[in-house]
């Protein structure tokens, strides 16, 4: 059967919380559950880190600002976790090219990262911090939920996956003006915290 589905699911999940997408897969293929999950997932030196890594996304993602903070620097990290993880996927089953798989995986974890980060942007404009902790426990159940679903059912799983992804653009656009805030919010922090030099007196010369 193709892997395409679990690939294009993980891809989703990585953009949200590329970590536990390791950490999960690492654990079913290494207690047995599903012969999907290649070896270099199931190894104990990858699995310790996925695991630190995420506990650190655990207590980040839930603190207001941090966790946008947090977003920006995975930018990157999650669509490579993505296509990393799509192409070992690929490469065990043998069903679908590893470039292709890294490519859907990539591009499917960077679809769901700017959905993620975006939601994040629109939520912190919020002044109480609970709306954080909701949506990132939110965040974390559905990752681990979805994930668990595909090893059994991946094309459901997959279904599901791009429903949520076209749900989520949806609700960025919505937020937008938030979005928009939150941005225009920090930029003025930033020139906040910037020392003023336009009154300083010029050095005698």
């Amino acid at each position: 059967m193709s892997v395409l589905p679990l690939v294009f699911t993980s891809g989703w999940a990585s953009g949200i919380n590329a970590y536990a997408v390791i950490l999960l897969l690492g654990v079913f293929g290494a207690t047995g559950l599903t012969d999907e999950v290649p070896e270099a997932l199931q190894r104990t030196d990858v699995l310790v880190v996925a695991g630190v890594l995420f506990l650190c996304e655990a207590v980040a993602d839930k603190i207001p600002y941090v966790d946008s903070a947090w977003d920006t620097v995975h930018t990157v990290v999650r669509p490579v976790a993505g296509a990393v993880v799509a192409a070992l996927l690929a490469g065990e089953s043998g069903s679908l090219p590893e470039l292709v798989a890294g490519a859907v995986g990539g591009s499917t974890a960077l679809m769901s990262h700017l959905v993620k980060a975006g939601t994040r942007m629109a939520v912190n404009t919020s002044p109480e911090p609970f709306s954080n902790i909701g949506v990132s426990l939110a965040e974390d159940l559905g990752v681990a939920g979805i994930i668990t679903f595909a090893v059994f059912h991946p094309v459901a799983a997959a279904v599901v996956a791009a429903v949520l992804l076209l749900l989520g653009l949806v609700t960025v656009v919505f937020l937008s003006s938030r979005v928009r805030r939150f941005l225009r919010r920090r930029a003025q922090r930033r020139e906040e915290r910037r020392p003023a030099v336009e009154g300083a007196p010029r050095p005698p010369g």
